[in-house]
């Protein structure tokens, strides 16, 4: 099998993107017009890496990254769950550690599921499209398949989290609001990012020897081994 100078940094840089940003998405923020969870913000990368693995390396080596990030995630989340639930030491300083804890990081299984499901989804629709396009347009218009393909996936990823973490929780105008937002500054930071991601994909393809079609790829997500 081919080895790749960088496949692994993109992967690791992938992870840290994805569990930082669930992490940060605990808090929901105001930024100018936009109402949003603190995720959000960071989140858009881990759609960037992933258009930059699928363009470059192919889907049959991003869906393995997108497993990893899944993995990962699920890990994260089962370890502050834990830890959320471990009794505390009786001490003033250790229940108030505790408590900010629990605020934070202790979080929702409607929230977990809701972000498992989301990314798993959004990841594999956006992965799947850009493949897909770069083989219909033969490699031309990088920006058509990068814009394109987070369209789609941004939506499913954003409607999906909302609607299984905060369906009847929250107020159905301000699910709305939380949506458009994150939609709309989510596919504005992958345009506004169009030119590093054409000077990053350029960098790996000319060291890594590599700009990968899916012309007989199988799609299947769930076809680790082929």
């Amino acid at each position: 099998m081919k080895t790749y100078r960088y496949l692994d940094l993109i992967t690791a840089l992938f992870v840290v993107v994805l569990i930082v940003s669930n992490i940060a998405s605990t808090k929901v923020v105001l930024l100018g017009p936009f109402t949003f969870d603190g995720g959000t913000i960071l989140f858009p990368l881990a759609y960037i890496f992933g258009d930059v693995l699928t363009e470059v390396y192919g889907y049959k080596r991003s869906r393995r990254v997108i497993w990893i990030g899944f993995f990962l995630l699920m890990l994260a989340a089962l370890t502050f769950g834990l830890v959320n639930l471990l009794p505390t030491p009786a001490d003033p300083q250790s229940q108030g550690t505790a408590q900010a804890f629990s605020i934070i990081l202790g979080l929702v299984p409607r929230i977990v599921l809701g972000s498992l499901v989301a990314y798993w989804v959004g990841e594999f629709v956006n992965s799947f499209i850009l493949a897909k396009l770069k083989v219909a347009t033969q490699g031309r218009w990088l920006w058509v398949r990068t814009i394109g393909s987070t369209l789609v996936g941004q939506g499913l990823d954003t409607g999906i989290f909302l609607l299984i973490a905060f369906y009847g929780v929250w107020d159905n105008s301000l699910l709305w609001t939380v949506f458009v937002s994150n939609y709309v500054f989510k596919v504005g930071v992958e345009v506004l990012f169009t030119p590093l991601t054409y000077a990053v994909v350029g960098f790996l393809k000319k060291r890594e020897g590599e700009d990968y079609y899916d012309r007989d790829t199988d799609f299947n997500p769930f076809a680790l081994g082929r």
